[in-house]
C-alpha cells in the first residue's frame, strides 16, 4: 500500500485508550484531560475488524498504544487477537511499564514480539518529578522480570529534557546494555504541552556518548518497523537508537499511520488531519466502502509533519 509519494506504508500504530496512570509533564496535565465517553472509544471488536482491512491493504506490524495501553481492561487478548491475523507479522506495545509485571506472563503467551518502555531517568526523585508518580522501582522491576523472555525484544524509550536528564545519558545508556535491551532516544516534539520543554538533539546526545565510549558507527540493518537510526559505540555493548523528527526529519520515509482510540485515522503523527471510521463502520459500511475511505486517507498523507501548527495531545494519539 502506497501513498501519492510513493511511500510504502506498512505499519500501523493503534491508540486503544486516552486514560493514563502517569502525568508526565510534556505528555499530559497534571490534572488530567477530559476523558472520552466509552461508547465514542472504539470496541476491541471493532479494531480487529478494522486491522483486517488494513491488513488486506498492506499492514504487516502493528503497534498498540494508548495512553497508558495496559489501563484498558481486555487489551493483553486484544494484542493475542490482532497476532492471530493471517498476514501480521509482528505485534508490539509501549507502555509505562508500572503495570508491566502483572501483564507479563499473558503478553508472551499472546504472542507479543517486543515492548517498548518509556523510562526518562533512572533517578526516583527525578522520576517522581516528570511523571508525577514515585514509580521508578516498579519499572526497574518489570524490565529486569522481562529478561525471562528471551524471544520477547525489549526497548528503552528516552525523551531527553534540558535541566532534567542530560547527565543520565551514559546512565541510561548503561543500564540499558547491562539488561540486554535496546535504548532509543526520542527527541523532543514541540506538539501539544510538549511545547513547553526543551530537549536535545541526535547530533547533541551522540556528542555525549562519543566522550564516554568513543566513536558512533552507523549500524545500517533494520533493527525495527520504525524509523529509528541505529549505531554503536566503541565502548559500549549493544546499539543505541535513534527517533529523531526534529533534527533528522524522516517524513520522506515514513512508513506508518495511526488510528486513534477514538477511530480516527492519523495518516501523520505531526498533522491534524483525520478520517474518521468508527462513524462509516457504526452505520453499516461494508469491509469495501471503509478500505476505499482507507485508502483515500492513505493515498494523501502528508507530506511531511507541521508540529508548529497542529493542536493534538500526544496522550491522545498514541505518539
Amino acid at each position: 500500500m502506497q501513498d501519492r509519494l510513493g511511500r510504502e506504508i506498512d505499519y500501523m500504530r493503534i491508540s486503544i485508550t486516552d486514560r493514563c496512570n502517569l502525568r508526565c509533564g510534556y505528555c499530559m496535565p497534571e490534572c488530567g484531560v477530559p476523558s472520552v465517553p466509552h461508547d465514542m472509544i472504539l470496541r476491541f471488536d471493532e479494531i480487529v475488524g478494522l486491522v483486517k482491512i488494513f491488513c488486506s491493504m498492506g499492514i504487516k506490524n502493528v503497534k498498540i498504544t494508548g495512553g497508558e495501553p495496559l489501563v484498558r481492561k481486555g487489551a493483553v487478548g486484544l494484542i493475542k487477537d490482532i497476532k492471530a491475523i493471517d498476514g501480521i507479522e509482528k505485534v508490539s506495545m509501549t507502555t509505562n511499564g508500572i503495570l508491566l509485571s502483572k501483564n507479563l506472563n499473558a503478553l508472551a503467551e499472546a504472542g507479543i514480539d517486543s515492548i517498548n518502555i518509556s523510562l526518562d531517568t533512572l533517578n526516583r526523585q527525578k522520576y517522581l518529578n516528570i511523571t508525577g508518580f514515585d514509580g521508578l522501582n516498579t519499572v526497574l522491576k518489570a524490565i529486569d522480570e522481562c529478561r525471562a523472555f528471551p524471544e520477547m525484544k525489549v526497548k528503552i524509550n528516552a525523551v531527553t529534557m534540558v535541566d532534567y536528564n542530560r547527565d543520565e545519558i551514559c546512565n541510561l545508556a548503561d543500564f540499558a546494555a547491562g539488561v540486554g535491551a535496546t535504548l532509543r532516544f526520542i527527541e523532543m516534539m514541540p506538539l501539544g504541552l510538549g511545547t513547553g520543554f526543551d530537549g536535545y538533539s541526535q547530533d547533541e546526545i551522540i556528542a555525549v556518548l562519543e566522550e564516554s565510549y568513543g566513536s558512533a558507527k552507523t549500524i545500517n540493518d533494520k533493527a525495527g518497523s520504525g524509523p529509528a537510526k541505529y549505531y554503536s559505540f566503541e565502548g559500549l555493548e549493544g546499539r543505541i537508537g535513534f527517533i529523531s523528527p526534529m533534527s533528522h526529519k524522516f517524513c520522506g520515509s515514513c512508513n506508518r499511520i495511526r488510528l486513534t482510540s477514538e477511530g480516527l485515522l492519523r495518516p501523520c503523527l505531526g498533522s491534524d488531519v483525520g478520517i474518521d471510521l468508527r462513524k462509516p463502520m457504526r452505520e453499516g459500511a461494508s469491509d469495501e466502502e471503509l478500505a476505499q475511505i482507507i485508502h483515500d486517507g492513505i493515498v494523501n498523507k502528508p507530506e511531511g509533519h507541521c508540529f508548529e501548527t497542529t493542536d493534538s495531545l500526544m496522550s491522545k494519539i498514541g505518539g
